[in-house]
């Protein structure tokens, strides 16, 4: 219960802070994190992929207009999951395949946005 308590507590700071940055690029932060927000349980503690993890997922692959989206995004996710104590990468990097669809780049921790292409 305490370990659902601060994933939550991390959760909503996550969302504060990528909320109130903006990318130069179609799609807001506070729009990503809208979106991939339903994720971060399964991030944390595994389990099944909630299907509105996935509908986001492809929802932003959707969106996506090119590199400067992609790598906005890149950036928002990188900069939310690092505020988020306990993220797994290991399952993040499982996603659009659980989820069928696919990913640009792969979120680790050293990944590096500016290169995405």
């Amino acid at each position: 219960m305490a370990a659902l308590k601060m994933a939550c507590t991390a959760m909503l700071v996550c969302v504060m802070l990528v909320v109130a940055a903006h990318v130069d690029a179609t799609l807001t932060c506070g729009e990503i994190t809208n979106l991939l927000s339903p994720c971060i349980g399964y991030a944390i503690f595994g389990g099944t992929v909630p299907t509105i993890c996935c509908d986001g997922i492809k929802a932003l692959n959707a969106a996506s207009n090119g590199t400067a989206d992609d790598r906005a995004a890149c950036s928002c996710i990188m900069k939310g999951l690092s505020g988020i104590p306990g993220i797994n990468y290991d399952l993040v990097g499982t996603l659009p395949e659980t989820c069928g669809t696919t990913c640009p780049y792969k979120i680790t921790p050293t990944t590096d946005c500016s290169k995405v292409d």
